[in-house]
Formats: structure tokens, C-alpha cells, sequence
């Protein structure tokens, strides 16, 4: 990862266009390729950013370039650096889900159908080079889905399906893979996120998911 303190102002040309005027920010540069621009507030959320794949181009006059493969760009125009460093991070363990999220997982994966008529299960924990994707499985149409799963839905939670979505869509035995966002609360910021991104959003009944459970223990 590569971390630079500096003085910039920032331009977005794409579907719309931005402008982020000169002021200290932070650029992050990630091993996987996204950058983002961060001020000091606004907690985890970036003010600007690029996700992977995209390429980043120092140009000359400490102009860098940012550019998808959709032609988007973000233009970084660097005035004064006050901090310039790289860390190996290495690969990163995932997050370990509390009780519930990893009991939902189970169940869920248990009854796949529960996610529509004719959906089933390829497998839980689909390794990426990323951290693995809680549920891979497919639909009534044969198309293969991507499920991340929370107890809270929140935005981060579908910047991470959104990763590992343009992870699995470069895969040609899997691709296209759509994305659903499963907790048993989402905000609505983050379904207006993930319904932007092209990805459902599903509601989870945690005890109506262990009563079936019960339902299949039961002899009479």
C-alpha cells in the first residue's frame, strides 16, 4: 500500500464530472490497483476514488492519471507532497464473522432456495484473491451469484461485494455474476448503493431461518 500526504486538487471526468478543490488530503494506492482521495473526517469513506481495474499513470508537472477500463479517469494534480511511503501488507486473513453472520451464512447456504425458486448452492467461503465470498451459488437461470452477508447492512459491506464481483466477472467460467446483499437490517443508503451497482438486497429473517431449522429437526 501507498500512502501520500499532499496538497492536491482532484477531477472526475466520467458519467458526471467532479471537482475536488486544492486542499491536504490523502491519496491511498492499493495492491489491488484502486485509489482513493481521503480528507481528514467523513470516518472510513473516501472523497473520491477509482476501483479496480483501473491503471495509474505519474505524469510529468506531478500530474497523476487514473483511468478504468470504462474510460473514466480521476486527474490528481499534486502541489506540494508532505509524505511519500509504500508497506507491504501482505495478504490480508479476512474478516472473522461473529456468531450470528457465520450462523446466517449456514443457514442460508442450508436453504439456498430461500434466495428464489430454483437457486443453488456452488459453495460457501468462494476463495478470491481478495478473502473469500460468503456464498457462491446459482439462480433458476443458471447464472452464477455472489452473496456477502450481514447482520447490519451497510455501505462498506457493499463496497466489498462490489471487489469481489469485478474479481469473479473476470473469471470466464463464472462470469456474468451478479451480486446479492444479504443482512437482517440494510440502511438505506446502502440499498440505494448496492440498487446503483446493480446489486439485490435481501432481508434476512434470522429466527424465521432457525425455525426452520427447528422445523427440519422435528419427528412429528
Amino acid at each position: 500500500m501507498r500512502l501520500v500526504i499532499a496538497r492536491c486538487s482532484v477531477d472526475y471526468a466520467g458519467r458526471l464530472t467532479a471537482h475536488l478543490p486544492s486542499a491536504p488530503r490523502l491519496i491511498l494506492v492499493k495492491a489491488d490497483g484502486s485509489v482513493s482521495i481521503h480528507a481528514d473526517d467523513r470516518a472510513y469513506k473516501p472523497l473520491n476514488w477509482m476501483s479496480p481495474p483501473c491503471s495509474l499513470k505519474e505524469g510529468d508537472g506531478n500530474v497523476w492519471t487514473v483511468e478504468n477500463k470504462g474510460g473514466e479517469k480521476l486527474i490528481i494534480t499534486l502541489e506540494e507532497v508532505m509524505h511519500d511511503s509504500s508497506h507491504e501488507l501482505g495478504v490480508d486473513p479476512g474478516l472473522i464473522k461473529d456468531g450470528v453472520e457465520a450462523h446466517l451464512q449456514e443457514l442460508l447456504a442450508d436453504r439456498i432456495e430461500t434466495l428464489g425458486e430454483g437457486y443453488s448452492l456452488i459453495r460457501r467461503e468462494y476463495p478470491t484473491a481478495i478473502g473469500p465470498v460468503d456464498i457462491l451459488c446459482r439462480d433458476a437461470d443458471g447464472q452464477t451469484v455472489a452473496v456477502e452477508i450481514k447482520r447490519r447492512g451497510e455501505i462498506d459491506g457493499v463496497e466489498q461485494l462490489t471487489r469481489y464481483l469485478e474479481l469473479l466477472n473476470r473469471d470466464p467460467h463464472l462470469a456474468p455474476v451478479k451480486g446479492i446483499f444479504a443482512a437482517q437490517e440494510i440502511k438505506p443508503q446502502a440499498r440505494v448503493l448496492a440498487t446503483d451497482r446493480g446489486i439485490g438486497c435481501v432481508v434476512l429473517d434470522y429466527d424465521g431461518l432457525r425455525g426452520i431449522e427447528d422445523d427440519k429437526l422435528r419427528l412429528f
